[in-house]
């Protein structure tokens, strides 16, 4: 075996073995997993021919020199290195895979090369020195691609966040602000120095105890979370906002910051709170309306049956009311009705339901009531106030209502039957004149439930 073998004849005879070596290496990396072998050979084959082909070159001692720092000669075409580093690139490899794989290509070589000539003299040193030259010219080749995309990248991506309408900001794994964008300080109203270093809490933010909890566990379960807060900044901008929270990781999966995106949803929220809220109120009374007062008497009586409290039902409709109607109009009717609501709102608690059912037809829910006297009580408080005078269309209108009352365990054990029976005892009251309350009775008896009349003061 000749000992003079060039370094480069080797590597052209040996080609197969080498990239055998590097074949198995490749495999270890968890982006080659989909890659075929053509994928995780890739352009190895041609940068070692190409390394080969540069050996056999004569080489000036500014070449040398060059060579020694990584540095190539200057052309228009891209190298196989640059080449291979760009498709590494796109295919998700980070800048250590990359590094490592002209790690393990180097080793490959020299391996092979030393264990068939463990001493290597003259020309096959120089040729040994040369070979790692055009391997770290190579892996400069090969970076200067990821260098010249993350440049670019960070452009881009600082333009997007400069132009974000969106406050984003980024924090540290203490919470400490690390980059805010323009919009951030606009909302805040401090200046980006102002920001920077410091987290929500030391800025004095209402949110920051939960903002800063949801945090910890984005960092720990590497994980978003989407959460709301109702802040006044001082800027005056918002004050119902929706954020989110992605964890920033790093080349070895390990969470090295967090970012967040922040929305201001109060124009929205407003927005679907009026459509809400005209969905469940009289829009002339702003009581609530049917719907509302079926939602809210459910949950009460799911309440009561868990607390074993009474419920009671008053649903009271309006004596006279029709003569104002027709006689003054619309209009005064309209007013009527609104100056009713207020008069019954004031008569109850503000934790008892006071609801329009329609019409003149209104109704109230009485919760914890324990004894028949307070209901009754509530009821007359009611009736003597619809009864003093009304100013309407520069009048002076009288008008009485009938109340029908009914409770729950005792009369009814639904909602529906509760509703019924309060109003099966409102048309008795009716029936029996005006001013007057009726406690449902099944039985109809005119004893304790019969009809009480209350005169006008």
């Amino acid at each position: 075996m000749s000992t003079n073998v060039r370094l480069a004849h080797f590597i052209r005879s040996e080609i197969e073995p080498i990239l055998k070596n590097w074949e198995a290496f490749a495999k270890t990396i968890s982006q080659a997993d989909d890659m075929d072998r053509a994928g995780l050979r890739d352009h190895a084959r041609d940068m070692l021919l190409e390394i080969a082909d540069d050996l056999d070159c004569y080489q000036s001692e500014d070449e040398q020199t060059a060579k020694s720092k990584g540095c190539g000669p200057e052309g228009e075409e891209e190298s196989w290195a640059e080449v291979h580093g760009g498709e590494r690139h796109d295919s998700g490899f980070s800048v250590m895979d990359t590094v490592s794989e002209f790690r393990a290509l180097r080793a490959s070589v020299v391996s092979l090369w030393t264990s068939e000539y463990p001493t290597v003299t003259g020309q096959q040193l120089e040729d040994l020195t040369r070979f790692h030259e055009a391997i770290d010219q190579a892996v400069a080749e090969s970076l200067e691609y990821y260098t010249t995309e993350k440049e670019m990248e960070t452009r881009l991506f600082g333009a997007i966040l400069l132009a974000s309408p969106d406050p984003i900001f980024v924090m540290n794994l203490d919470g400490g602000i690390i980059y805010t964008n323009r919009a951030t300080a606009e909302l805040f109203a401090l200046s980006p120095p102002d920001i920077i270093g410091k987290s929500t809490i030391d800025l004095g933010f209402s949110f920051a105890s939960d903002f800063q909890s949801n945090l910890k566990r984005v960092i720990t379960d590497q994980s978003t979370y989407r959460g709301k807060f109702h802040h006044r900044f001082a800027s005056g901008q918002g004050e119902r906002f929706e954020y989110l929270l992605a964890p920033v990781l790093d080349e070895r999966k390990n969470t090295e910051a967090t970012v967040c995106i922040l929305r201001d949803e109060t124009e929205r929220a407003l927005a679907e709170e009026k459509v809400w809220h005209n969905a469940h109120h009289d829009l002339l009374t702003g009581l609530p309306n049917r719907r509302l007062f079926q939602d809210r008497l459910e949950q009460e009586v799911k309440h009561a049956k868990r607390s074993n409290q009474p419920i009671s039902v008053l649903f009271m409709d309006l004596d006279g009311f029709k003569y104002v109607n027709d006689t003054l109009g619309h209009d005064a009717g309209d007013l009527l009705l609104t100056e009713v609501a207020g008069r019954l709102t004031e008569c109850v608690r503000e934790e008892d339901t006071v609801a329009r059912l329609g019409g003149d037809e209104f109704t109230v829910i009485l919760t914890g009531a324990d004894r028949r006297e307070d209901v009754e009580l509530v009821a007359h408080t009611i009736i003597e106030a619809l009864a003093q005078p009304f100013q309407v269309a520069q009048s002076s209108v009288r008008i009485s209502v009938s109340v029908g009352i009914a409770f729950y365990p005792q009369d009814a054990s639904s909602p529906e039957a509760l509703v019924e029976d309060a109003d099966q005892a409102m048309y008795k009251a009716k029936k029996s004149g005006s001013n007057r309350m009726y406690f449902y009775d099944p039985n109809d008896k005119k004893s304790q439930h019969s009809a009480q009349t209350f005169h006008r003061a």
